[in-house]
């Protein structure tokens, strides 16, 4: 019997997470509630549909002509794919082994084993930075930030490529001070290739409404685009890489 995954989805010409044209598994689970998450239909574990990890590499292959032309790949989003570690390295595993590049897309949030697992078969990390004030982040996500930042120094130890992701949230997370500790903090990284400040959407928000969850940043606004781009200077002034 093989190694079987949950999973809530897949996307099989993905232009948003990692390089190129990507094959995206959305896996089930996640033990944060960010107040923002588009996807709050994967949080619960026991939803989504069961798939054997040699089955889903099968449908993989398919797309594979696409993904070298484009310089794609494999990404495994959420959710949250560590809490499944033994699939997701089964997974990177066949892939790597055929030559398809592999990108995992992760809040951070899980025990370093999980990532132990996963990391020896994986080219690319991305990471999600909520908030490096452990009370707001807290606030945000409902869990502490500590054991995200211990294994963002692991997977620099490991020296694995990473893009750092950060949802700017007016009102939240964008002051100046907030952000220069942020860019302060990630210059300290040798292996954090770029950083990636994206702007807060509602795209999720009919989500949360169909499961009859309460949607607390009503009032936000997305940030202006001279907003977005006044962050990104403050982030590229300490020699990071932005888009």
């Amino acid at each position: 019997m093989g190694i079987k995954g949950r999973i809530h989805s897949i996307e099989t010409m993905g232009t948003l997470d990692g390089p190129g044209i990507r094959f995206v598994v959305f896996t089930q689970g996640c033990p944060l509630r960010c107040a923002y998450c588009h996807n709050p239909d994967t949080w619960d574990p026991r939803g989504g549909y069961l798939i054997d990890a040699a089955d889903l590499f099968n449908k993989i292959l398919r797309y594979r002509n696409y993904m070298e032309f484009s310089g794609g790949g494999l990404t495994l989003s959420g959710g949250e794919p560590t809490l499944q570690p033994d699939f997701c390295a089964e997974l990177f595993k066949r892939c790597k082994d055929a030559g398809i590049n592999t990108a995992l897309d992760t809040s951070g949030y899980c025990e370093q084993k999980n990532l132990e697992k996963i990391l020896p078969y994986t080219d690319l990390v991305l990471f999600d930075i909520k908030h490096l004030d452990p009370k707001s982040h807290i606030e945000l996500t409902g869990r502490d930030n500590s054991k995200i930042l211990e294994n963002l120094s692991l997977i620099e130890s490991k020296k694995v490529k990473t893009w750092v992701r950060y949802v700017l949230l007016p009102g939240i997370n964008d002051t100046p001070e907030i952000i220069n500790k942020l860019a302060d903090f990630l210059s300290g990284f040798n292996f954090i290739d770029r950083v990636e400040v994206l702007p807060y959407h509602r795209l999720g928000v009919h989500k949360w409404e169909e499961l009859g969850i309460s949607y607390k940043l009503k009032k936000i606004n997305p940030p202006s685009k001279e907003d977005l781009n006044c962050i990104k200077r403050i982030i590229a002034q300490r020699g990071l890489k932005v888009s």
